[in-house]
């Protein structure tokens, strides 16, 4: 049976057991206490051991110093150009003066989302539409400028707001698919009219080189061409006068060369021509035969002049003399003398 003596000792080993306690506060890392001295805030505890005094001071708030996420509900928004639409977001914060965090404002976390809700109605609701659509990253930055400047006196930190969602009603979306569609067929027809186009003038101006280069190549033959006459020309004119200088010498041989040449040019032209399919020779037409012995007979004598001791060809029979009054097998043809 416990003594006096043992009841006390043990009621002061209890109550130093609590003082102890009430003394002794280990704060972990991450966060803040706050020490209140007789309802009073006096201090902020530091993640470690603190020490503070008993039944006098007392641990007020304990606040989370590290980054924190706070989502945003949907909201539904009408924007300048009468669009109705549901956006949510996602809000990061961070307390950066405990003191400042517990005692500047109550509930801060619902003061925080009600902030960012209005700013977020009051941004969305001074834009349009598309320009609601298409800047998500402004419309963040200006919301987290206002609200990061607002919160500045709770000792918070705003660190990031994000737009997770936009949601235009159903017709509307239908709208802008419809207007997307007709936006990319009208881009979809321009690019293939500037292509046709193109493609024209790439075409035109292929035939006008073409046109061109024949052009050119007409000319050239043209000009090769007349050129070409007038060599003849000039060959036959240096003919012409080679004749006419043996003529005048007195060479009759050459002008029956010059008129054998012709008539059996003119015999080839005739028998030659589309529009002929029988020719009627007349009857001195067989002096033709008579014209190319001609020819022969004058390269004979012309060579057999050049060289006296060649041997000659042998006569043919029908050249040799048979008898009186008998004329050569070879027909002749007329000469400039008369001759035949």
């Amino acid at each position: 049976m416990l003594t006096a003596t043992g009841i006390l000792v043990l009621v002061v080993l209890f109550f130093a057991i609590v003082v102890l306690f009430s003394t002794i506060k280990i704060v972990p890392q991450g966060y803040n206490y706050t020490v209140e001295n007789f309802g009073r805030y006096t201090r902020t505890l530091t993640p470690g051991l603190n020490v503070i005094m008993p039944f006098v001071e007392r641990v007020g708030r304990k606040l989370n110093m590290m980054e924190q996420v706070l989502d945003v509900p949907t909201q539904e928004v009408i924007t300048r150009d009468n669009a109705s639409v549901a956006a949510d977001g996602v809000a990061f914060y961070q307390v950066l003066d405990a003191a400042a965090a517990a005692y500047e404002v109550s509930g801060l976390e619902n003061a925080i989302l009600n902030l960012v809700m209005t700013n977020l109605r009051s941004v969305m609701g001074s834009m349009d539409l598309d320009d609601l659509l298409s800047n998500r990253d402004a419309i963040s930055e200006k919301i987290l400028r206002v609200v990061d400047q607002a919160a500045s006196s709770w000792g918070i930190k705003i660190t990031r707001i994000e737009i997770k969602d936009i949601n235009p009603p159903k017709n509307l979306v239908d709208s802008m698919a419809r207007q997307m569609m007709a936006e990319r067929e009208k881009r979809a027809e321009i690019l293939e009219a500037e292509g046709s186009r193109n493609a024209a003038i790439l075409r035109a101006e292929g035939e006008k080189q073409s046109q061109i280069l024949q052009a050119e190549g007409r000319r050239d033959a043209a000009y090769r061409e007349a050129e070409g006459r007038e060599r003849l020309a000039e060959a036959e004119a240096t003919a012409t006068r080679l004749v006419s200088e043996a003529i005048a010498a007195g060479d009759v041989q050459a002008i029956n060369y010059f008129v054998a040449q012709k008539y059996t040019e003119a015999l080839g032209k005739i028998a030659s021509a589309p529009n002929q399919r029988v020719v009627l020779m007349p009857l001195e037409a067989s002096s033709l035969i008579g014209s190319i012995a001609g020819i022969a007979e004058i390269a004979r004598a012309t060579f057999g002049e050049a060289e006296p001791n060649a041997p000659g060809p042998a006569q043919p029979a029908a050249t040799r003399k048979g008898g009186a009054g008998r004329r050569s097998a070879v027909p002749t043809f007329p000469t400039a003398g008369g001759e035949a």
